[in-house]
């Protein structure tokens, strides 16, 4: 199976394949994030160590080398500012895109750019029809994105809170490849 580039440049920002040497500057750059992260994300519920950071990167390199996930580290002038993936678990020709982007670099547009290139991207593979980008309906920083990049607010559904600041509704965000369309 055809697999994304695994570095994507896109103005300043550049988004490339998650390394092993990455541990301390992920561990760093989301800790640094934890307390905008951790109301949104059960990943980081109960902190963020150095062994959250090694496990995640491995996790990271096994569905790369599998074809079920594509985790990008989001940079900027070479500093890990964030990341990106596209995930294989919305079923035939969908991928899921997930983001996180360090507080300190919020509203410049990098997450914007990041996501705009992995839509691109994906929509490159053959196999990848339509992308979708899920969130909490609270969360309504994460729906500027979906919003700005053409995606259409497809459904809202009930999902069980994993984190204190979720309402228990998730809303679905779906794209679909232009050529898929007629």
């Amino acid at each position: 199976m055809e697999h994304p580039r695994e570095e994507l440049a896109t103005g300043p920002v550049t988004l490339r394949r998650w390394r092993a040497d990455d541990r301390d500057p992920l561990h760093r750059a989301v800790n640094e994030a934890i307390h905008t992260l951790r109301p949104w994300l059960p990943w980081v519920a109960n902190g963020y160590d150095l062994d959250a950071a090694e496990q995640f990167l491995a996790h990271a390199e096994a569905g790369w080398n599998s074809g079920e996930e594509f985790d990008y580290a989001v940079t900027l002038d070479g500093a890990i500012v964030g990341g990106v993936g596209l995930m294989r678990r919305i079923g035939p020709g969908g991928l899921e895109i997930g983001y996180w982007l360090h507080p300190d670099h919020t509203g410049q547009g990098i997450i914007t750019r990041a996501v705009a290139a992995l839509v691109d991207e994906a929509f490159a593979l053959p196999y990848v029809d339509h992308l979708q980008i899920r969130h909490d309906r609270a969360n309504t920083a994460s729906s500027g994105i979906p919003r700005r990049l053409g995606f259409t607010e497809a459904e809202h559904r009930p999902k069980a809170p994993e984190c204190p600041s979720q309402s228990g509704v998730e809303v679905v965000w779906e794209h679909r490849k232009p050529d898929a369309l007629s």
